[in-house]
This record gives C-alpha cells, sequence and structure tokens, in this order.
C-alpha cells in the first residue's frame, strides 16, 4: 500500500505546486499567501508518504483530498483534478491493501513449504 499511496501523495506534491502558480495570479490572493498555503499542503504530501502505515495515515490522506478538491474554489481546475487524485488514492487505498494481503499470504505459504522441505545438501547438475 505504501508504494501506491506514496506515488499518488508525489503526484499530488506537483500538482500543488502548479496550482500554486496558477492562483498567484489572481489579484485578490498576495503571493505569501498561495506560498504558505501551497507549501503547507506540499508539505504534507512529502510527510504522509512516510506516515502512511501508521494509524491516522490513511485518514490524514484523505483529509488531503477533500482541502485539494475544496481548492477548487480558488483554482476552478482543482475540482477535477482533486476528483482525479481523489480517486487515486481511493485506489491506491484499497488495491494496496490486497497487495499487501496477497503478499503476507505468499510469504506465510513460503514459509510453511520451506518448513516442511527437509534440510539437506542441494542436488548437483547430475541429479535425475
Amino acid at each position: 500500500m505504501r508504494t501506491l499511496c506514496a506515488s499518488t501523495l508525489i503526484g499530488e506534491f506537483f500538482v500543488i505546486g502548479f496550482a500554486g502558480l496558477v492562483a498567484m495570479k489572481d489579484p485578490d490572493l498576495s503571493t505569501g499567501t498561495v506560498w504558505t498555503v501551497s507549501g503547507i499542503a506540499m508539505l504534507l504530501c512529502v510527510l504522509l508518504c512516510g506516515v502512511i502505515t501508521r494509524p491516522g495515515g490513511v485518514p490524514l490522506g484523505w483529509a488531503l483530498q477533500i482541502a485539494l478538491i475544496a481548492s477548487g474554489f480558488v483554482v476552478p481546475m482543482m475540482f477535477l483534478l482533486g476528483a482525479c487524485f481523489a480517486a487515486l488514492w481511493w485506489a491506491s487505498v484499497r488495491f494496496g491493501r490486497q497487495i499487501d494481503e496477497a503478499k503476507a499470504r505468499f510469504a506465510e505459504r513460503a514459509a510453511e513449504e520451506s518448513a516442511t522441505v527437509p534440510p539437506g545438501p542441494a542436488p548437483g547438475p547430475d541429479a535425475v
């Protein structure tokens, strides 16, 4: 799950940065405000990559997705991009958990098989 979610978060990092560039063109917003909000959101993306598997990581990711969609009130294209990234986040969490479960089952089976095989010399190339 960590790899899929981190990939989504890094993609969001760049999208938030580009949205900040677009938001700077709004005469009602100060450059400092735009980059403070964008910078915090970008930092949150990077920090979430490290804590995604810890308790509370996935809910924080969902909060970020909601904030990304809500940023559409400042940059209207972010409604669409936020919805796309929310769908990617959902898929990353869902399929990432399925992959983690499959890996755990595979490791368990491999451990069981290695426990049942008696240790001994490995057969050489001439063994039939």
